[in-house]
């Protein structure tokens, strides 16, 4: 792309506008989303979980035994993931989407480098146990798997209630 028109009455060169106004709304739409990116970003890194990694619904015995194995793995291993990611921090907080400063943290360059390791942590554990899940949970007894998730969502409710009673 050629910023400049040579004019053929002069021997001047002059800037094509166009060009350069076309160029400036790029690189300015670019660095909006860069900059709200990079906010984004960066209110997430100071949260210690989010309602994503938390179950949305609870089951009764009749509910799980209606379903097939694969699926009670599934439900299995989404109780396993909100548990490895709520448990570490019951002591600060029971609620999703509470940031470091909600609770009276300062959120330093310390602070969040080690939510951010931790995080990245725990996701790996958390695939790590995906993994284990999927290849050993199916030669549990079907009963057995709806015991121990009825028995996580037990846990997942008493940990949701935490220890102001507020479910």
């Amino acid at each position: 792309m050629n910023l400049y028109k040579r004019n053929t009455h002069k021997t001047e060169y002059r800037i094509h506008v166009h060009t350069i106004n076309t160029m400036s709304q790029k690189i300015l739409l670019i660095s909006f989303f860069l900059l709200i990116h990079t906010f984004f970003y960066a209110q997430q890194e100071a949260i210690f979980f989010t309602q994503k990694d938390q179950i949305a619904k609870f089951h009764t015995i009749s509910d799980l035994q209606a379903l097939k194995k694969g699926e009670l793995i599934a439900l299995y291993q989404d109780r396993v993931t909100e548990i490895l990611t709520t448990l570490p921090f019951l002591s600060l907080t029971n609620e999703a989407d509470i940031r470091l400063g909600d609770i009276g943290i300062k959120e330093d360059s310390r602070h969040l480098k080690i939510l951010k390791n931790n995080t990245a942590s725990t996701q790996d554990h958390i695939e790590i146990s995906k993994e284990t899940i999927e290849e050993l949970v199916p030669y549990a007894d079907t009963e057995k798997i709806i015991w121990t998730i009825l028995f996580y969502e037990d846990m997942i409710k008493k940990m949701r209630i935490g220890s102001n009673s507020s479910f």
